[in-house]
């Protein structure tokens, strides 16, 4: 029996593309997230949005601050949703520790860049960020245009 292959891309909920624009990444790392029912629920109707969301660390505790997910119509009434809540992000102990020493020595910034399904769980792609210059940002999208020009070239002399 072949196996079906997944579209590249299907499990990704939602992503942080201020963040690659706004910073340079330096180090990626997956975190587990700790979410309530009605957030999953949520998060599997494409709901989760990751502009401005940064990750905070409290008592040697990875948390996730500043993440939106719209609560579904259908949320029970009698249960208070809050959208904007902290949401404890699971790492390992050495993991936390290495991502706090960056943050608080040398200068770094530790956002997150992507929400996505693994083996049914969510799981929360985090980086340590160092801040672009405007001149920085500048020459990034000089070389972006740069490459979608040589592409239009390229098909254009292929056909």
């Amino acid at each position: 029996m072949a196996k079906k292959k997944k579209a590249p891309g299907g499990n990704t909920i939602c992503l942080n593309k201020r963040a690659k624009h706004e910073y340079t990444i330096e180090t990626r790392f997956e975190a587990g997230l700790s979410l309530q029912g009605w957030e999953v629920k949520s998060l599997r109707e494409g709901r989760g949005q990751l502009v401005d969301s940064y990750v905070v660390f409290k008592n040697d505790e990875a948390w996730l601050v500043g993440a939106h997910i719209t609560p579904l119509i259908s949320a029970s009434t009698h249960y208070v949703t809050d959208p904007r809540r902290d949401r404890k992000l699971l790492l390992h102990r050495r993991e936390i520790e290495k991502l706090t020493n960056a943050v608080e020595a040398k200068g770094y910034t530790c956002v997150a860049l992507a929400l996505y399904w693994k083996n049914g769980m969510v799981k929360c792609e985090i980086a340590l960020v160092k801040g672009k210059k405007l001149h920085d940002k500048r020459a990034a999208e000089k070389e972006k245009d740069w490459n979608r020009q040589k592409q239009r070239e390229m098909s254009v002399a292929a056909r």
